[in-house]
């Protein structure tokens, strides 16, 4: 096939051989399979802002992190170079969390390499070889869903520990391969710690692994494990080991403001009778 502009300089460098065919266009990329010597590989290229229809970006980059001072004050003003840069952050962030995920255990593409704006990565293969299905194309048996929902927390959990939170996970964004799912996609990846919304986008990843995999494995329906994860993180004690039930309880208890309030009166008062007291007395 003609090969895009993008991927040229690739060729151009000898970092890619020839492009195969495109595998997914896609709402802020497109994927091609590509030749690189004997091996065949994943070459994403990433759209430009006009060019995506993925929105909210800014919630989803609040609390990224930028090494160069200069760069980040040009984000925040707004100015060209600065969106510039912002379209640079929001490309990297992709390639920033797959390596650091697959160092951390979690089953992604391994990336091999980023160069203006086309990342090459592994490709995911199926059983049979071929190019792996998503698992919304997959049908599982029951007893399979519950295995390869197991996968997937722990995937997820894994992720939190690494301080990442996917994002936009969902049947559509996992892979399945001979050995189970993998997940892909993530130039939207949250930072777990500096992002505001990340409880609730964490919240929503679970929610919608839970219900996909509750399709064929009903009973995972009645799981909690977005809740019982996040309480974990947060309280320091999520690690990848962690043993989990599923279950959460919510607090019920409500705070008796009445009483706080009386508490707090009353302490007002006794600090003014003291200070009356000392002034009393130095008379």
């Amino acid at each position: 096939m003609k090969i895009p502009n993008r991927i040229q300089p690739l060729v151009d460098d000898g970092l890619v051989d020839t492009v195969v065919r495109r595998l997914k266009s896609g709402k802020e990329a497109d994927v091609y399979t590509v030749l690189c010597g004997e091996e065949i590989r994943c070459a994403k290229v990433y759209k430009e802002a006009t060019q995506r229809s993925f929105k909210q970006a800014v919630q989803y980059q609040e609390g990224r992190k930028v090494r160069n001072s200069r760069h980040a004050r040009a984000m925040q003003k707004g100015s060209k170079f600065g969106r510039q840069q912002q379209e640079k952050s929001w490309q990297t962030a992709e390639v920033d969390a797959l390596f650091l995920l697959a160092n951390a255990g979690v089953r992604v593409p391994q990336p091999h390499m980023f160069l203006d704006g086309v990342l090459l990565m592994e490709l995911i293969v199926g059983a049979d070889g071929m190019v792996a299905p998503r698992l919304s194309e997959v049908v599982l048996t029951e007893e399979q869903a519950l295995t390869d929902f197991d996968t997937m927390i722990r995937s997820i959990v894994r992720m939190l520990c690494a301080g990442i939170v996917h994002g936009d996970l969902s049947e559509f964004n996992v892979l399945m391969d001979a050995e189970g799912p993998v997940i892909i996609d993530l130039p939207q990846a949250v930072d777990a710690a500096a992002n505001n919304h990340a409880e609730s986008i964490f919240e929503r990843d679970v929610n919608n692994m839970t219900e996909y995999y509750g399709r064929f494995a009903p009973q995972l329906l009645k799981t909690r494990y977005a809740k019982e994860i996040w309480a974990l993180y947060e309280e320091g004690k999520l690690t990848a080991e962690t043993i989990l039930s599923g279950q959460f309880a919510e607090d019920t208890h409500k705070a008796d403001v009445n009483s706080l309030l009386d508490e707090i009166i009353a302490a007002e008062y006794e600090y003014y009778d003291r200070q009356n007291a000392l002034k009393d007395r130095d008379l």
